[in-house]
C-alpha cells in the first residue's frame, strides 16, 4: 500500500548532530527579508505542505509582527500554541528551537527540566527556525507545527534551502 509522502526526503531516523545543526544556521542566511519575502515564503511553506498532505500550521513572525499565517487540513488550535512556544525560544536563544533542545540534550539533561523557563510559553521542540539577515542578525522566525519534531524542524530547512536558492 503506497501512502503520500508527507516528510522531506531525509532519513527520519537520524538525529542530526548539534554541529550539523549549527551548519543549517550559519548557511541559511537571508540578504533582506521584506513582507513580500515573508508572503512568497509563506506560500511555498503551503505549496510544500499541501504536496504532502502535512497538517501543518504555518507562522511567519519578523520584529513581533505576525507577516504569515497559514492553518491547512489536518492542523489544530494546539499547534498554534506550539508555534507560539517554539517561536519564543528563538527569540530567546538566537537558534532554533530543535537546536536548542539538541544543545540540552547534549548536555544530559533537557530543556523543560534545566531552563527554568515555563513549559506552558516555551518548547525547544523542532520547528521554529530563525530569519537571519546578513549583516543586521536575527529578525524573527519561520515556525511550523503538526509532524513530529524532527519532521517540523527538516520541513522549514528544506523550505529555506529552496526559497534561499530561488
Amino acid at each position: 500500500m503506497h501512502h503520500p509522502q508527507i516528510t522531506p526526503k531525509f532519513t527520519p531516523e537520524i538525529t542530526p548532530s548539534v554541529e550539523e545543526l549549527q551548519a543549517q544556521e550559519r548557511r541559511l542566511v537571508f540578504p533582506r527579508f521584506t513582507h513580500d519575502d515573508a508572503w512568497a515564503l509563506g506560500l511555498l511553506l503551503v505549496e510544500l505542505a499541501r504536496e504532502r498532505q502535512a497538517p501543518l500550521a504555518i507562522d511567519i513572525h519578523r520584529a513581533g509582527q505576525q507577516l504569515f499565517h497559514a492553518a491547512l487540513p489536518g492542523s489544530t488550535p494546539d499547534n498554534d500554541a506550539w508555534v507560539s512556544r517554539k517561536r519564543r525560544v528563538v527569540e530567546r536563544y538566537g537558534a532554533s528551537s530543535y537546536l536548542v533542545g539538541a544543545r540540552f540534550r547534549a548536555k544530559g539533561t533537557t530543556f523543560e527540566e534545566s531552563s527554568r523557563l515555563d513549559p506552558d510559553r516555551y518548547a525547544a521542540h523542532g520547528g521554529s527556525f530563525p530569519i537571519n539577515v546578513e549583516n543586521v542578525g536575527i529578525i524573527g522566525a519561520v515556525t511550523v507545527s503538526g509532524l513530529p519534531q524532527l519532521q517540523d524542524h527538516r520541513f522549514v530547512v528544506e523550505a529555506l534551502e529552496q526559497f534561499l536558492q530561488g
